[in-house]
């Protein structure tokens, strides 16, 4: 699944394929990645548009014109190509975008998500986004201590709910939680100073580290370079990992470096 570093991924490639062009096309292959807006008023509205520098928050893609904001949400498979127009076309490419002699691909096979149109770019923006938290990318230690102190249920769970905190995913959490050393069924609001400090710094770390890389890597110094083996060992330690679910979603930790504090 697409978080946030994929996602700024996505914003480098929109800005590098077609910020200041001129949108000549809209294609929709796919009408099922389309929300509140038809592909008619798609066209309508986009067709002679330049786009301008695009946006991110948490998972979500803001690509900006001079004229309504398409805001994209890649769901578990989407993800966002730059092609030449010569390119043959993907049976998973949904929207197409043709500027000058590129085209800008939303592509997803599963179709969970998609895009919207915002004709406002700070009211209809505010309104789709309303649901969204803090941009994790962002966040600073106060406001970071403050969504935690507002959660009583498990620190796994707040990491990756959109609405305290906008852009950690499954893998993320994991990898943040392993690096500062916390269970993930630790209760977010008994995390004590030090705790909360060692979790904001490793959330940072880690995002500046994904982003880099344009997506979680998976080195073998990472958990997530060792999660999906048939033995996984913790990289720190090399203690066997556990698997649980927290929260409804496969969580895997180290019960050696994340002792269960409850």
């Amino acid at each position: 699944m697409p978080e946030l570093p994929d996602v700024e991924g996505f914003r480098e490639v929109l800005a590098s394929c077609a910020q200041g062009k001129r949108i000549e096309r809209v294609e929709v292959g796919d009408t099922g990645v389309l929300h509140g807006v038809s592909p008619e008023r798609l066209r309508r509205d986009l067709e002679g548009r330049r786009f301008t520098e695009p946006e991110r928050h948490g998972k979500w893609l803001l690509a900006r014109t001079d004229g309504p904001t398409v805001l994209l949400h890649f769901g578990m498979t989407g993800q966002l190509v730059c092609c030449r127009a010569t390119d043959p076309p993907h049976p998973h490419d949904r929207v197409v975008f043709t500027v000058g002699r590129r085209e800008l691909r939303y592509r997803d096979q599963r179709k969970l998500r998609g895009l919207w149109l915002a004709d406002d770019a700070d009211a209809d923006v505010a309104r789709i986004l309303h649901d969204q938290g803090p941009d994790a990318m962002s966040v600073d230690r106060a406001e970071f201590d403050r969504l935690l102190a507002r959660r009583h249920g498990r620190v796994k769970p707040a990491l990756t709910d959109q609405s305290v905190l906008a852009g950690l995913g499954n893998l993320l959490a994991d990898e943040i939680l392993w690096r500062a050393r916390l269970h993930p069924t630790r209760r977010a609001d008994r995390l004590d100073e030090d705790e909360r400090r060692r979790l904001h710094t490793e959330m940072r770390r880690t995002l500046r580290s994904s982003v880099r890389d344009g997506r979680v890597p998976p080195r073998r110094t990472w958990l997530t370079g060792r999660r999906d083996d048939s033995d996984p060992r913790c990289p720190r330690c090399d203690g066997p990992l556990k698997r649980e679910r927290v929260g409804g979603r496969g969580t895997v930790f180290c019960p050696r470096c994340q002792p269960d504090g409850r």
